[in-house]
Parts: structure tokens; C-alpha cells; sequence
């Protein structure tokens, strides 16, 4: 296993590394710096949870990001999260919401959910209660643990539109269905 390091140098003194750094096995790491996105994903995972030392949210960013800019959805959902908390990067909800659509429109359940209720709060986006009510109800329409909780959220927006908007809704929903078939996508 090939351990990266993080060094605390002191100018003058060149001191060795302070503290035991993230352990990432090598030839992972080989794959990820090749380019392949699914190790990428490992090789940030391994950083976001610190494998016995402290996590380096600041190097899982970088990772998912890598994978994400490749077009990996669950990249683009740790990377969202990750500027959500901001925990390696600035906190920013507006880059959290653009990379929850990006893996919204990829499919992804969770991030529809998750756009729905930044939507309805407007929170990194405009308030939008249409707009919140159509990524919740593809979210809802997605068996998983959160599907109680995407069609009661969906339900409370719903009170906030009219019927025609929801028909609309409804309308643009149905084309995207028909358009993602979900056959083996799951939250």
C-alpha cells in the first residue's frame, strides 16, 4: 500500500511529515492518475474517508472532480455534497446545485431529490415551486429508502402550484421518462 503523506514543512527546518496521511493501495492509484474514472472514485473515497487517519476532503475534491468532469454521476453527487458542506472546497451551494442537476439528469434519484428541495427553498438556485415539484416527482417516482420521503416533500410543494402547472409537470415528467429509461438506476 502506498501511503501519500501530509507534510507540514517548516522552511528552515525541513522537518518530516507530521501526521500519517491517507493509505491508497498503488495500483488504484496507477488507474486513477491513467484516467479511469471508477478508480478515480475510489482513490476519493479512500481520501473522504480517511482509511484509519484523518479524511482529506481537500484530495477527495480533487478526485471527484476528475471522475465528474468524465461524466461519473456518484462523482458528481460526492463533489455536490462535498461544496453542500463545504468540506475540502468553499462551501457554495450554487456549485452544489449545478453538479446535484448534472447527476439529476443523468438519472441519479438521490440528486433529483436532493434539486427538488434546493428548488423549493432556493437555496443555490431560485426559488421555483414548479421546478421543485417536477425533480420530486421523478425522485419519488424511484423505489428506494427515500421514496416516502421525495413523494410527501412532492405533495407539499404541490400545494404551493396550480393544477395546470402540475398537469405540465406531469407532461415533462412522462418525456423524461420516456427519454431515461431506469431499468438499473437506484438511489
Amino acid at each position: 500500500m502506498l501511503t501519500l503523506l501530509a507534510w507540514s514543512l517548516i522552511p528552515c527546518l525541513g522537518q518530516a511529515p507530521a501526521t500519517q496521511g491517507v493509505t491508497v493501495d498503488p495500483g488504484l492509484l496507477a488507474k486513477a492518475n491513467a484516467g479511469d474514472a471508477a478508480s478515480q472514485v475510489q482513490v476519493a473515497d479512500a481520501y473522504a474517508a480517511g482509511n484509519g487517519a484523518k479524511p482529506d476532503y481537500k484530495q477527495a475534491a480533487i478526485w471527484y472532480r476528475k471522475a465528474a468532469d468524465q461524466g461519473n454521476t456518484a462523482a458528481g453527487v460526492h463533489l455536490a455534497d462535498l461544496y453542500r458542506d463545504g468540506r475540502g472546497v468553499v462551501r457554495d451551494m450554487a456549485q452544489a446545485a449545478a453538479w446535484y442537476r448534472k447527476a439529476a439528469e443523468s438519472g441519479d434519484a438521490g440528486a433529483q431529490g436532493t434539486l427538488g428541495l434546493l428548488y423549493s427553498v432556493g437555496m443555490g438556485v431560485a426559488h421555483d415551486d414548479v421546478e421543485a415539484y417536477y425533480w420530486l416527482c421523478l425522485a419519488a417516482s424511484v423505489k428506494g429508502p427515500n421514496q416516502d420521503r421525495y413523494i410527501v416533500n412532492r405533495q407539499s410543494v404541490g400545494e404551493h402550484i396550480t393544477t395546470d402547472q402540475q398537469a405540465a409537470v406531469e407532461e415533462r415528467v412522462a418525456a423524461w421518462k420516456a427519454a431515461h429509461p431506469r431499468s438499473n438506476v437506484h438511489e
